[in-house]
């Protein structure tokens, strides 16, 4: 990187990036922060205290030195569970989501007057200039406001998943939610489909979001996604890591709904790969160390012949679920690649798979605890990614044009789920029971099917559309990214 004279480093316009404190969330933050960072901000990056720990576990202690104008701080999350030396473990998300909402705010506030100069003044010559926070930290639009700078929300769900979201008081105000009873979870009620919403005709409630499954409607997550939801609207602006040729007019509705600015500039890997030659690109956010042998492994099979396993960073199975996953793939005969995370299991009981299962597939299988997710899915023998459908994974594997095998689990993965298979041709989904058989079959079918055929041609004119939307001139994500810069972040007329 090129060096700055002291006097253009203070004239700097200054970031601060707040991503929420998972894996999921943290990841596509520190990407715009990357690009942001290449269009000329100094940035500060601001991890909880358990997380930045985590970071320095399995980066190494001196993975994060070095960096010009792009350093780290970090905030306590108020986790009582926190104060204990960092594990190789996702923190209970409910728990986070109500610790950060009551106990982020005043430390927040407190590095930002560090930052600011009005403490050690000397280290941060260039006041706070814009915040950009994760849409589920929005008490960040109210220290934003006192310190009398923009405040964006950077959403890292799909936008569809957010326009569901914004309507979530609907649905209670016309009584379609809370279930009136259990017995709704089974008798039918949960396929009725929604067609008064934007974008979303024939959406069955079981697919919009896992919130209309509740028969409470005093739940801690109903309440959070929703206050979020509109403590987001009230930012300066609202990101996404999506692109207007993908969900465009989904956009379009969430423009139409007292949203402030919106701007799409995914993919965000695709858009630094275009715009970044810098050492920049070689800092990471893996709270779990990568396995690198896995692409070496990738490197002996033959093109389009693997089905990639991965459910993400929060996802847990039980002992059973394992089990037939673990068949399905061997009965398939098919190479795997699949990432079991030590937290993996419920209970945090040690992951054990049968000997019989190890012996079957030593030639065709490689487990690993987790890896470098991009790489896996633009390697060429990659076939099919069995996912969880988070937005992450669903938007780096139409970047990467893999067909997905899908199993939802909570969050946005059900409508990812539904508009990978039924809206974008590239999905095709696992019955969330999980057998055996049923595993089996779909994975043959995606690998070897006709179906599996029409799924990957379409995965590829999605990347084809991705690589569209990145190109350097007139490419949206391209143009949509230096619209926000400049608009918004620098406020320029």
């Amino acid at each position: 990187m090129h060096s700055l004279s002291e006097t253009d480093q203070i004239c700097k316009p200054h970031v601060v990036c707040l991503p929420f404190p998972s894996q999921g969330h943290i990841n596509p933050m520190l990407k715009l922060a990357i690009l942001l960072h290449s269009k000329g901000f100094h940035i500060t990056f601001v991890n909880t205290e358990y997380n930045h720990r985590r970071l320095l576990k399995s980066r190494g202690p001196n993975s994060l030195d070095g960096f010009l104008d792009f350093h780290f701080e970090t905030i306590p999350d108020g986790l009582l569970s926190s104060d204990q030396s960092a594990a190789d473990a996702t923190q209970d998300i409910p728990s986070l989501c109500d610790s950060t909402r009551k106990n982020c705010l005043a430390p927040f506030q407190r590095l930002l007057l560090k930052l600011n100069g009005y403490i050690n003044s000397a280290d941060f010559p260039n006041p706070v200039s814009c915040i950009i926070s994760d849409s589920l930290m929005s008490f960040a639009v109210v220290a934003a406001k006192e310190i009398g700078v923009p405040c964006v929300c950077f959403r890292t769900t799909s936008a569809v998943s957010f326009l569901g979201n914004k309507y979530l008081p609907d649905l209670i105000q016309k009584g379609i939610i809370p279930l009136k009873d259990p017995t709704y979870l089974t008798n039918g009620y949960l396929d009725a489909t929604l067609d008064w919403i934007p974008t979303m005709k024939s959406v069955p409630l079981k697919d919009f979001s896992p919130f209309t499954r509740l028969t409470d409607t005093n739940d801690l997550m109903l309440n959070f996604i929703m206050e979020q939801a509109e403590l987001a609207s009230k930012s300066s602006a609202i990101i996404f890591n999506t692109f207007d040729e993908l969900e465009g007019n989904v956009l379009d509705a969430l423009s139409t709904m007292s949203c402030p600015p919106i701007y799409a500039v995914g993919p965000l890997q695709s858009l630094i790969n275009q715009l970044l030659e810098n050492s920049l690109k070689s800092i990471g956010a893996n709270l779990w160390e990568e396995d690198f042998e896995c692409l070496h492994w990738l490197r002996s099979k033959p093109t389009n012949s693997v089905v990639y396993v991965n459910f993400g960073s929060i996802t847990v199975l039980n002992a059973q679920q394992l089990l037939e996953f673990a068949w399905g793939l061997a009965n398939s005969k098919k190479n795997f690649l699949w990432i079991i995370r030590s937290d993996a299991i419920v209970g945090g009981r040690n992951i054990t798979l049968p000997p019989e299962f190890v012996e079957e597939t030593k030639e065709r299988g490689f487990i690993a605890r987790w890896c470098p997710q991009e790489r896996v899915l633009n390697h060429p023998s990659i076939g099919a990614f069995l996912t969880h459908c988070g937005w992450n994974s669903v938007i780096e594997s139409l970047a990467g044009g893999v067909p997905m095998i899908c199993w939802p689990v909570f969050a946005d993965q059900h409508i990812n789920c539904r508009f990978a298979c039924t809206e974008w041709g590239v999905g095709l989904k696992i019955d969330a029971s999980v057998n055996r058989d049923g595993v089996e079959k779909v994975v043959s079918e995606v690998i070897d099917g006709e179906k599996g055929m029409k799924m990957k041609n379409k995965a590829v004119e999605w990347k084809k559309k991705a690589e569209e939307a990145i190109y350097a001139v007139d490419g949206s994500s391209y143009m949509n990214l230096d619209k926000l810069v400049n608009e918004v972040l620098l406020n320029k007329p």
